[in-house]
């Protein structure tokens, strides 16, 4: 069951050296560790920053780390599934 009833959106991603911080365009502030995330926890801080917010803000994309992020699947708790 999907309990988002709407869709969310990014304005703004940095990090830290623990988390992975995202400002959602209605306000919301969230926070993930970067633990969620392998590929974001072995990276440069360079590397880390290097992202663009994609599809309108729905999601996150590191071209150089390969990695890509849904907002919402952020929401729910979901982090990489990568074998």
């Amino acid at each position: 069951m999907n309990t988002l009833t709407k869709e969310v959106f990014a304005s703004k991603v940095w990090t830290d050296e623990d988390n992975l911080w995202v400002l959602l365009a209605d306000g919301r502030q969230l926070s993930v560790p970067l633990s969620y995330f392998p590929r974001l926890l072995k990276a440069s801080v360079d590397q880390r920053n290097d992202f663009i917010i994609s599809g309108g803000g729905t999601g996150i994309h590191w071209d150089k780390l390969d990695e890509d992020i849904s907002v919402s699947g952020l929401l729910l708790g979901i982090g990489d599934r990568t074998a």
